[in-house]
């Protein structure tokens, strides 16, 4: 879920585009996630 993931790392950041949820990292780019 994107609460554990966001939990995980502080510099997280969660984006909502077109009705899909993102989770992106600048400092630790393959540290993402998807969620519908």
């Amino acid at each position: 879920s994107l609460k554990s993931a966001k939990t995980r790392h502080k510099d997280c950041q969660i984006v909502r585009r077109r009705g899909k949820v993102y989770v992106i990292n600048k400092t630790n780019p393959r540290f993402k996630a998807r969620q519908r």
